[in-house]
C-alpha cells in the first residue's frame, strides 16, 4: 500500500480546510439539481446502507466534512471505466457493511464530480483518503488485497476510537459476531448419503452399519439405517401384495409387505392399523414378527407424531 508523501498530505489538509467553506461548490450545487453522469456513462448504482454514500459537490460538506467529526470517512475517488476502481470499491463496501457504521464510505465519481477530484488533486484513480475531524489522516492510491485494506481500516479506527464518539457508538450497536465455525461434514455420512441419493440402498446400508459398528449409540446413523432398510424393502415389494394381504388376513408376511407399501404411499394410519390387527389375530412367532415390524415402522417417524402415539396405545391394547 503506497503511503502519501508528507507534502501531499499537507496539501490535502490545506485543501480540505478550505473545503469546509466550499463557496464555489455550494454555488454550483444551488444552481443545479442532482449531478448528471458524464456522457456515455451509466447512472450510478444505489449507494447501499446509510454509511455508504455517493458523494458529489452538492453533498460533499454534509457527507464528508460534517460526518468526519463523528466517525472516519473514507473517501474513494473512482471512475466507472476503471476496473481497479470497481475492484477496490467492492472491498471497501464489503468492509463498510461488516463494520456497521463505525466508519463511513464516500464514493466519488471523478468524472461526474470533477471539482471534488480537483479539491484532492487527483491524478490517477482509484485514490482513497481517510478523513477525520475535518482533516485527512491517511491515504493510498493503489489496490491492496482485502486483508491489507482491513488492516488499514482497523489501524485508523484504533487510532481514533477515543477521539470520535461515533466509532464506539456504532461498535456497541453492531450485532455480535458469530465466531462459531461450521463443523466439518462427517465424510462417513457424506458417503452414505451419496449412495442413498444414487439409489444404491445396499451400499448406503453398509455405510450406516459401519458407522454404528464404531458408534453403537449414534442416533443419526440409527435413524438413517432404518430409513434405508425400509426404502430397500419397499422398492423390492410387488405392489400386488396388498391385494394378497387383504384376501389372506392370516398371511403375516403379506401383512408386513403390504404395510411397507402403504407407508411408502403415505397411508400411514392404514399401515399401522393393518399390523395391529395382525398382532391381535396371531400368536407365537407370527405375533412377535408383526409387533417387531410395526415398531420398526415407528422409527421412521418422530416419537411425538400423533399417528405413532395413537398406534403405540393401540398396540399396547392388542398385546395386553
Amino acid at each position: 500500500m503506497t503511503r502519501p508523501d508528507p507534502r501531499q498530505t499537507a496539501a490535502l489538509s490545506a485543501a480540505l480546510s478550505r473545503a469546509v467553506d466550499l463557496s464555489a461548490l455550494k454555488a454550483r450545487a444551488d444552481a443545479a439539481s442532482t449531478p448528471q453522469p458524464a456522457p456515455g456513462r451509466p447512472p450510478s448504482t444505489p449507494a447501499g446502507p446509510s454509511f455508504v454514500v455517493d458523494v458529489a459537490e452538492a453533498n460533499f460538506e454534509a457527507e464528508v466534512v460534517e460526518r468526519s467529526t463523528q466517525v472516519p470517512v473514507v473517501v474513494a475517488l473512482v471512475a466507472g471505466w476503471s476496473a481497479q476502481s470497481t475492484q477496490l470499491l467492492a472491498t471497501l463496501e464489503q468492509l463498510a457493511a461488516e463494520d456497521n457504521g463505525s466508519w463511513h464510505l464516500a464514493k466519488v465519481d471523478v468524472e461526474a464530480s470533477p471539482r471534488v477530484a480537483q479539491l484532492f488533486g487527483v491524478q490517477a484513480v482509484p485514490m482513497v483518503i481517510a478523513i477525520a475531524g475535518r482533516q485527512p489522516v491517511d491515504a493510498f492510491n493503489d489496490v491492496p488485497p482485502p486483508d491489507r485494506v482491513r488492516q488499514w481500516i482497523d489501524s485508523i479506527l484504533d487510532a481514533l476510537r477515543d477521539r470520535l464518539p461515533g466509532i464506539r457508538a456504532a461498535e456497541a450497536a453492531a450485532p455480535p459476531a458469530d465466531d462459531t465455525a461450521p463443523e466439518p461434514e462427517d465424510e462417513r455420512f457424506v458417503a452414505a448419503e451419496t449412495a442413498l441419493n444414487l439409489g444404491d440402498f445396499a451400499a448406503a446400508e453398509v455405510a450406516y452399519q459401519s458407522i454404528l459398528a464404531a458408534e453403537p449409540h449414534n442416533a443419526e446413523a440409527k435413524a438413517a439405517l432404518a430409513q434405508v432398510q425400509f426404502l430397500s424393502r419397499a422398492q423390492a415389494t410387488d405392489p400386488s401384495v396388498i391385494v394378497r394381504a387383504d384376501i389372506s388376513p392370516d398371511d403375516v408376511d403379506a401383512q408386513l409387505s403390504a404395510a411397507d407399501l402403504e407407508v411408502a404411499g403415505q397411508q400411514v394410519e392404514q399401515a399401522f392399523t393393518r399390523l395391529i390387527n395382525a398382532v391381535r389375530r396371531s400368536s407365537g412367532p407370527d405375533r412377535d414378527k408383526a409387533r417387531t415390524h410395526l415398531v420398526s415402522l415407528f422409527d421412521l417417524f418422530a416419537p411425538d407424531d400423533t399417528r405413532v402415539v395413537k398406534a403405540r396405545r393401540d398396540l399396547a391394547s392388542a398385546l395386553f
